[in-house]
């Protein structure tokens, strides 16, 4: 801890000073040892604590280089606010682990889970049911399919029937979903390896056809994390097999959302014009949420006291249709197209900074008993659920997760699958 508020110290000293190379290099460097930090510690290479640490610390050195024209100083309370968001999470989870004992556990092995295969493959075309039949309602309703729209930048965010369209996004666990799976049925069954590898590809062919980037990267995403929960281990050749193989459909997918080089740039606003749009844009994407912090705490004219947080229960429920006044709220953002925001955004506008403390305390707590827990489970979709939290906390920067409805639907329906596969399986591994 005490390398991090050095490193902090110094990387406000530097940006105060219009040192952002130095400001943002030693914050990124901080991340790294962070995240080694917790890794020597537990060989875990997805310790919640340490994944927390390194995007979220890395991703505000990212921010500190300040390479765009929307880029300004932070204010004091940004950057405050920005501290105590790591500050809680680090301490509670620390504070847990010494009244506690550690986050450690006999870890389940997969062959526990044996009796598990028929209800995982059930539920996999289950979800796949769902959520293919979901999106030919869509298609059907709206009248086209976002991919087949040329020069329509904002399409995906078109294509939406309310309720129905969290059915279509839960495609996103059925590859997760087969790595489980595939990890106790080993391939034993050749006719459910088929349907299964179909099932993989038709949920990843709704987020391509959807023009939907994130869902696919979230789909892939939890695919890899649920692996490395239960495997506790990632080849590195597999790694890079699966990040250049997203590469080129990433790039397909940002031709079909009408975004060329000249309008992302034109965005953008890039100090240097030059910038290869491979290196601006997953920059932009990181830095610009901070920004977007920056902006509420400097332009926010009062707190709203739990009614953004609790978007979840308007839109669910379907209070925000009968009381718009619920979540009328503006958004403060550097530029018009760029909306993502951090983790902390939401509990900010809330609250204030006390409300950024709270809510990263909470994720600290939650993510200490998650570890314990999922050393001891007895059911795999639990593996599910700590893939997610741990996606959720990768992505720190990049939005309000628990505001938003679709993660507390994919809980939910995580939830829903837990329990049918004990049900299926008789409770034996309960």
């Amino acid at each position: 801890m005490s390398v991090y508020l050095i490193s902090y110290a110094a990387s406000y000293l530097f940006a105060r000073a219009g040192y952002y190379w130095l400001s943002g290099l030693i914050l990124m460097l901080a991340a790294l040892f962070l995240y080694w930090y917790d890794y020597r510690r537990t060989e875990n290479i997805i310790h919640l604590r340490g994944l927390f640490s390194l995007f979220w610390v890395g991703g505000e050195g990212v921010a500190c280089l300040k390479l765009s024209e929307l880029s300004s100083d932070w204010s004091i309370i940004t950057w405050l606010c920005f501290l105590v968001a790591y500050l809680g999470f680090y301490m509670t989870f620390e504070f847990m682990i010494r009244t506690q004992g550690s986050a450690g556990g006999q870890r389940s092995s997969w062959f526990s889970f044996k009796g598990y295969e028929k209800p995982l493959f059930l539920a996999m075309l289950l979800t796949t049911v769902l959520s293919l039949g979901a999106f030919l309602i869509e298609a059907a309703v709206l009248g086209f399919i976002p991919f087949f729209i040329k020069g329509m930048p904002h399409a995906y965010s078109t294509f939406h029937i309310t309720g129905i369209h969290y059915f279509t996004v839960s495609c996103v666990l059925v590859p997760a979903l087969s790595v489980l799976y595939f990890s106790i049925e080993q391939g034993r069954n050749g006719f459910r390896l088929v349907i299964t590898v179909l099932m993989d590809l038709i949920a990843c062919a709704i987020p391509v056809l959807c023009v939907s980037r994130f869902q696919l990267i979230l789909a892939v995403g939890l695919a890899i994390l649920t692996y490395i929960a239960m495997e506790h281990r990632l080849k590195i050749i597999y790694g890079v097999g699966l990040l250049l193989g997203m590469i080129p459909i990433y790039v397909i997918l940002t031709i079909a959302r009408g975004h060329d080089v000249t309008y992302l740039n034109g965005i953008f606003q890039m100090k240097y014009s030059q910038m290869p749009i491979f290196i601006t844009q997953p920059y932009m994407y990181i830095a610009n949420n901070y920004e977007n912090f920056n902006c509420l705490v400097e332009w926010l004219p009062s707190h709203t006291f739990g009614l953004r947080m609790l978007f979840p229960l308007w839109a669910l429920s379907g209070l925000k249709f009968l009381v718009p006044a619920l979540v009328d709220f503006p958004i403060y953002v550097t530029k018009e197209e760029l909306t993502t925001v951090t983790l902390f955004y939401d509990s900010f506008y809330d609250f204030g900074i006390v409300g950024v403390i709270l809510f990263s305390c909470i994720l600290g707590a939650v993510a200490f008993f998650l570890m314990r827990l999922v050393k001891r489970v007895r059911n795999p979709i639990g593996y599910l659920f700590y893939a997610q939290f741990a996606m959720y906390l990768i992505l720190s920067f990049f939005t309000t997760w628990y505001s938003n409805p679709a993660t507390w639907f994919y809980f939910a329906l995580t939830g829903a699958l837990y329990v049918f596969c004990s049900w299926k399986n008789n409770g034996r591994h309960e």
